[in-house]
């Protein structure tokens, strides 16, 4: 072979695998192109997914969360036994009212009350005038005071116990009073007490005897005070006494008949609990109307007896 030949054989060997590198190269640029969109939708698809995951996991979470935080039910509160009050001049038979005030048994002037469902009063002033031999003075107050139940203040039964005690306390604490004797009535109601005292005033000597006592959510408070006058003998504080709680029970039986309760300290049956209050429990539980109702006790002690004695029924 001459030396031509082997030099052009050399020449397209050497062409040969310049061809087959560049393809090669090609190759791979190619392969490496095609490679690119495949990682690109790979990636799209990772955070397609990671984003329905996240917002799916946010979805899951906010729904639990809803689950969680569920409406919690509103606080009940049982019902007041009584709704109603007798009106306060009729809760004491006429016969009664002759024992106590002998000369005013048909005088009986209502106190004032814008909401007679829940406070309501009467009083009866009697003076028997025997001349230049003396006077005997009387002087009686009924008050009735309701409370409905309140989801704030509770049942409208503990509302009334703690009124009942704050007024035995008032009674207790009445300036100027002597010879002071507490002792619980039973058969009146589901607790009553009564608290007796002697008043010295210009006029006499008054012999008091105040009954407080609770049906259910009502409060009764009877005020009984007596004076010999103008030399008139004393009368007795057991006489007066006595007759105040007989007619402290009376006028408990009184509040449980227009309720419709046969017993004095028994609920209606057909009371059932219940979470609305009836008509403005505040004003019953309120320091203006305890203030109010609790009046009479202190005025039957303190007011002069002078402006009663000089009204003659």
């Amino acid at each position: 072979m001459s030396e031509g030949t082997m030099q052009r054989r050399a020449q397209r060997d050497d062409q040969r695998d310049q061809s087959a590198q560049r393809a090669r190269r090609l190759r791979r640029a190619l392969a490496g192109v095609a490679a690119v969109p495949v990682i690109l939708v790979a990636a799209g698809c990772s955070s397609g997914s990671d984003s329905d995951s996240g917002s799916g996991g946010s979805g899951q979470k906010d729904s639990g969360s809803g689950a969680n935080s569920s409406v919690s039910a509103s606080p009940t509160v049982q019902a007041a036994a009584y709704q109603r009050l007798p009106k306060a001049c009729a809760v004491l038979s006429s016969k009664t009212l002759t024992g106590l005030v002998p000369k005013g048994a048909k005088s009986g002037k209502e106190g004032t009350s814008n909401d007679t469902a829940s406070r309501a009063s009467c009083s009866w002033s009697s003076l028997e005038n025997k001349g230049v031999k003396g006077s005997q003075f009387r002087w009686l107050n009924v008050s009735l005071l309701r409370f409905d139940s309140d989801t704030t203040r509770g049942t409208g039964e503990k509302q009334a116990q703690a009124y009942y005690e704050q007024q035995v306390q008032d009674a207790q604490a009445v300036s100027g009073a002597k010879n002071m004797k507490s002792e619980p009535l039973a058969g009146t109601g589901d607790v009553a007490t009564t608290v007796r005292y002697d008043l010295k005033k210009k006029e006499g000597a008054f012999k008091q005897q105040t009954v407080v006592a609770r049906v259910e959510n009502v409060v009764v408070t009877l005020d009984y005070n007596g004076a010999g006058l103008a030399g008139e003998k004393t009368p007795s504080a057991d006489g007066l006494a006595t007759a105040a709680q007989k007619a402290a029970k009376e006028a408990v039986t009184a509040v449980a008949s227009v309720n419709g309760s046969a017993g004095t300290a028994s609920p209606s049956p057909s009371k059932s609990a219940s979470s609305s209050p009836s008509k403005s429990p505040s004003k019953s539980a309120s320091p203006s109307a305890s203030k109010s109702a609790s009046s009479s006790a202190s005025k039957s002690a303190s007011a002069s007896p002078s402006r009663s004695v000089s009204k003659k029924s």
